[in-house]
């Protein structure tokens, strides 16, 4: 079911492809230390309540801060979603107040993944897209499933057309490599990528030319 928020972004005739978020793990390792301190002063108020009530009552009332931090742990997780439509990537955030980044499949020039030996067993990952624009690349972290992910991005870019032939009348993906190596250079002269990571990056899209 698509919430209100996101249906409200979408365009005439934009159809949501998927949506995915980071793995429960980064959840349940935000949320680790709330239950941690629940569990304690459950036992402490389990402990005083045959010898003190005011104090096990006390203790009730300190189970309001771990839980409604937990639940803000939560809506965070809940919040932070990845959308793939048929027309661009979509990262959303924010509980009350709200930010959308999204790039357009249009200048997506390539995607990558990486997964540790722990993301391969657990099924979750990195999913870096490199764009046309100004932007350069965007980083989703700890992203669950991200073959699917990637897969079905690569899909919808196709559906747009971008899997045709040079000769069909649209640019051929070679074409964008040299417009994102001079993005990325630019990148690093400015600090934001580091100059062994421009040389990563370069030699992984030459390699596609």
């Amino acid at each position: 079911m698509t919430d209100k928020y996101l249906a409200s972004l979408l365009g005439q005739n934009e159809k949501l492809v998927l949506t995915a978020r980071q793995h429960t793990f980064i959840l349940l390792s935000a949320i680790a230390a709330e239950i941690l301190v629940i569990g304690l002063i459950m036992a402490a108020v389990t402990a005083l309540t045959a010898l003190l009530l005011p104090l096990a009552a006390f203790g009730y009332l300190l189970l309001i801060l771990p839980i409604a931090k937990g639940t803000y742990d939560f809506l965070n997780w809940r919040q932070l979603q990845y959308v793939i439509t048929n027309r661009r990537v979509i990262q959303l955030s924010g509980i009350f107040s709200k930010k959308a980044t999204d790039s357009s499949l249009e200048k997506v020039t390539d995607v990558q993944m990486s997964q540790s030996t722990f993301g391969r067993i657990f099924n979750y990952g990195d999913i870096e897209i490199l764009t046309a624009s100004e932007l350069g690349a965007n980083n989703f972290r700890r992203i669950a499933n991200p073959v699917r992910f990637k897969t079905a991005m690569l899909d919808a870019k196709e559906g747009m057309g971008y899997g045709e032939e040079p000769g069909a009348g649209r640019t051929s993906h070679s074409d964008d490599i040299p417009a994102i190596i001079a993005k990325l250079d630019g990148l690093r002269a400015k600090g934001v990528i580091t100059e062994q990571e421009f040389q990563d990056k370069k030699r992984d899209l030459l390699k596609k030319m």
